[in-house]
């Protein structure tokens, strides 16, 4: 099964400032050891808000909004797609990832990633 996980933002990151070294370095670490046992598809970090749009239909009529977007730790600032034989497994990784940030950040850091799993839509998924 494949499972997204989405870490969300915080104010930092819609800020556009970089993560400590630190914290990239042990990141960068743990999604190389990931890729080699074959777990960790895809990662990727998201653009803050600001260089964003949401396209919204209401009513048949769209709407486009540009970013940026008022609550920061409702969006998502980076993803990855892992391979997982459980719901629990994948929150495993996800728990071993977010004790990076807090082992790296302190006990002041706040965070939260989601862990979702795929589904495979259309005749590509069949």
């Amino acid at each position: 099964m494949r499972f997204m996980m989405m870490v969300k933002a915080d104010k930092d990151y819609e800020a556009g400032k970089p993560p400590p070294p630190e914290l990239d370095a042990a990141i960068g670490a743990f999604a190389a050891e990931m890729a080699r046992a074959g777990v960790l598809l895809e990662t990727g970090g998201l653009a803050p808000s600001a260089q964003g749009a949401r396209v919204r239909v209401a009513r048949g009529e769209l709407t486009v909004i540009d970013g940026p977007f008022a609550e920061a730790k409702e969006l998502v600032g980076g993803y990855a797609i892992v391979r997982a034989a459980s719901k629990a497994e994948a929150v495993e990784q996800a728990k071993r990832f977010m004790r990076i940030h807090a082992d790296v950040l302190g006990r002041a850091y706040e965070g939260e990633c989601e862990v979702r799993q795929m589904v495979d839509f259309g005749p590509e998924g069949a």
